[in-house]
């Protein structure tokens, strides 16, 4: 299988975590894509042109990153997302809350590197701002529980924080947040997230 991604997305990078976490090895292809310049490798596979974009063995494709991770997961026995129950809901709502976070801090770096200055919606890009404050104390909250389990959601928080380091796009996420904090430490020791970081 290969996988088109980016070195620099969270949320190709959220795959390549599920792969190492379940033993799933990838064909990884690294492509360069911008929203106003499509990379053409990438779009014969996947008509919205963005990454990760899953090409299976059998030519199929699967792309959006929740769908990708959830297909790989349910392939390999549902060991990262429950097959039912509470514990299914928990983990995909903590994934969309950290995928929440890494999309508003996306839009907040297209907005102030690739939009012209003269462009620039600051009260827009304060909104985008607001979202992740609020995204990182709720998942302050439920860190509750770190170091019971390392789910599809765990995986999900630890790529929107280490996009928002990498890119800084707000400084020092974790200050007052001391379990989200010993979270991410804990998370830091796993080869899957060394692995992955980005670059």
């Amino acid at each position: 299988m290969k996988l088109l991604y980016s070195t620099t997305s969270p949320f190709a990078r959220k795959v390549r975590v599920v792969a190492v976490e379940l033993g799933v090895q990838l064909e990884e292809v690294p492509v360069a894509t911008l929203p106003t310049k499509p990379d053409p490798i990438l779009a014969a596979q996947n008509p919205l042109s963005k990454i990760p974009t899953l090409v299976r063995d059998d030519g199929s494709v699967l792309y959006d990153s929740r769908v990708i991770c959830e297909w790989l997961d349910a392939e390999a026995g549902n060991k990262l997302v429950a097959a039912s129950g509470a514990a299914r809901w928990d983990t995909l709502r903590r994934q969309a809350l950290a995928d929440g976070i890494a999309d508003a801090a996306v839009l907040v770096r297209y907005e102030t590197v690739f939009r012209p200055e003269d462009k620039r919606w600051d009260d827009w890009t304060r909104g985008q701002l607001g979202k992740i404050k609020a995204g990182l104390d709720a998942l302050e909250a439920d860190a509750k529980n770190v170091g019971q389990s390392f789910d599809l959601g765990h995986i999900a928080a630890v790529c929107a924080l280490g996009y928002l380091e990498f890119r800084n796009i707000v400084s020092d996420p974790l200050k007052n947040r001391p379990r989200l904090a010993a979270f991410l430490a804990s998370a830091l020791s796993r080869p899957s997230v060394t692995g992955t970081m980005l670059a």
